[in-house]
């Protein structure tokens, strides 16, 4: 019997047991979407009412080898940390040295936008919600793929990240912010961002399998390969550091420890012990939208996860789902993804922490469990997430095969090939160099040792980067202009793929020549 089937009538079941947790049939949907969405490894935990009701890992910790994933295996949780970050800081509110509207400059007088008035009026608050005038993704290449950049050299850098918005009045997902952020911690506190996570967060909750770096780790840790698709194929990738950017994205945990968490959030910060972490006003605090997010229509596969409000708070998104309060998160690092998701009003929590890069599988794996506890009509999301995954993969495939029928193979550059060679230079991420090699041009990211690759003519003056790393997916385009005289103004850089990561915001990049005995930047 295929397995969707059996879900298919266990969820009947399972719909009509509800509020009674059924182990075999999560088990069957996480190993179902494992399957399907080629992840090697999974971990689960369900909390409710205070309580783990369900806490296992699924699958295996590397492709390849036997080692399986448990309870406190550890995975990067990217942009859930962020939620860590914030919550340090409404302790330090509880504590009275700091207010959420005290500017970020008064506190951080280095602090500079790449406008005087967005850096004048820029308060603690606005650091964690979205709404800054920066693009999408805007200045990520700093720290993203790795870099060597610190992150203090990514806070100076800041200032020439140009905005697209204006102040407080779009939503734009960020994470450079962060960085800030965890400046403010270290300014007010005076313990550096992970010392602060270490004592005053995971000491309490005795989060001990967790760390603030995947730096942290030897080669005795329980802890996951990432994987990602190289030509085709799934492989292991080596993990990346975020220490540059760790308020960011940079924790690791599991799911035992992410249990402890989850279940302090949704008791408003209260240990049970006669202890908090924060305040319960303070916890209002972290869950009061503050940027209206866009609602884009849900596929006809998935209606029923349609929203009809979204919001972002501080670290947290807050929608609706089937009438209730959703109050999640989701991460993303080379490698491994991740989600947490709450229903407030029956204080219920889940995390799903998976080493593949397949949103599809958390989501099918959340939305089962979400729908258990609010009694919902049963439903296949693994199949229903399939469908979609399929349908975007097709579309993008579409786009880039669009792309490819219109160039004209039979341009030329207009210059000889030497005389694209050279020392560019953006004001935020610093130098890009174009060699010539044996085998033609290559373009190479002074900072980011993954971003290095044999240049393509594409069409014209246009020329494809195809990075030496297979598992990046993240080709781009590499246009240049011309100067009146011939030779070279400026180069402008774009993903090939919709699909591409929006962290690897080449298209914000504004590449000048410099002279060849320019001092690096």
């Amino acid at each position: 019997m295929r397995l969707s089937t059996r879900i298919g009538a266990a969820c009947v079941l399972w719909a009509l047991a509800a509020p009674a947790f059924a182990q075999d049939y999560l088990d069957d949907v996480v190993e179902h979407a494992r399957k399907e969405f080629n992840v090697p490894g999974i971990a689960v935990v369900v909390v409710k009412d205070g309580k783990v009701v369900s806490e296992k890992g699924y699958g295996v910790r590397r492709l390849g080898d036997a080692a399986p994933v448990t309870p406190h295996t550890l995975f990067g949780i990217a942009s859930n940390t962020k939620i860590f970050t914030s919550a340090a800081l409404a302790m330090l509110v509880d504590e009275g040295k700091l207010a959420w509207d005290d500017r970020v400059v008064d506190r951080l007088p280095s602090f500079q936008m790449s406008d005087a008035y967005v850096t004048r009026e820029m308060r603690i608050r606005d650091l964690l919600c979205h709404r800054s005038g920066l693009p999408l993704g805007g200045g990520d290449l700093m720290f993203w793929p790795q870099t060597d950049l610190t992150s203090d050299q990514v806070n100076y850098r800041l200032r020439f990240v140009p905005l697209e918005t204006s102040f407080r009045s779009a939503y734009a997902y960020d994470n450079i912010l962060y960085n800030v952020a965890g400046s403010v911690i270290k300014e007010v506190s005076g313990q550096p961002w992970a010392a602060f996570i270490k004592a005053r967060l995971f000491g309490p909750l005795n989060m001990r399998d967790s760390k603030t770096s995947i730096g942290d780790i030897d080669d005795s840790t329980d802890v996951v390969a990432p994987h990602a698709m190289v030509e085709g194929k799934l492989q292991p990738v080596a993990h990346s550091l975020l220490d540059n950017n760790a308020p960011a994205g940079a924790i690791v945990s599991s799911v035992d420890d992410m249990s402890r968490w989850v279940v302090a959030l949704l008791n408003k910060g209260d240990l049970g012990n006669g202890k908090r972490l924060f305040s319960e006003a303070q916890a209002r605090i972290l869950w009061t939208p503050l940027t209206i997010l866009p609602i884009g229509e849900s596929p006809a596969e998935t209606v029923e996860s349609q929203a009809h409000f979204a919001d972002y708070a501080m670290g947290e998104v807050l929608r609706d789902y089937r009438g209730h309060l959703l109050v999640f998160h989701t991460g993303g690092l080379q490698g491994m993804v991740s989600i947490v998701a709450m229903l407030p009003e029956l204080h219920v929590g889940i995390v799903v922490l998976t080493n593949q890069e397949s949103g599809a599988a958390f989501q099918s794996i959340a939305y089962t469990v979400l729908d258990h506890y609010l009694a919902a009509p049963p439903k296949d999301w693994v199949a229903a997430m399939a469908k979609v995954v399929k349908r975007h993969m097709e579309e993008a495939e579409k786009t880039v095969s669009a792309a490819a029928s219109k160039r004209d193979a039979s341009s030329k550059p207009s210059l000889p090939l030497d005389s694209y060679v050279g020392r560019y230079r953006d004001p935020w991420y610093g130098d890009v160099v174009v060699e010539k090699t044996a085998d033609g041009l290559q373009i190479r990211f002074t900072h980011s040792p993954k971003l290095t690759g044999r240049m393509e003519h594409w069409q014209q003056d246009t020329f494809v980067a195809r990075w030496n790393d297979r598992s990046l997916l993240a080709d781009a385009y590499i246009t240049f202009s011309l100067n009146p005289d011939g030779g070279i103004d400026s180069a402008k850089m774009k993903p090939v793929s919709p699909l591409t990561d929006f962290s690897f915001d080449f298209q914000h990049l504004a590449l000048k020549p410099v002279a060849k005995d320019a001092p690096p930047y």
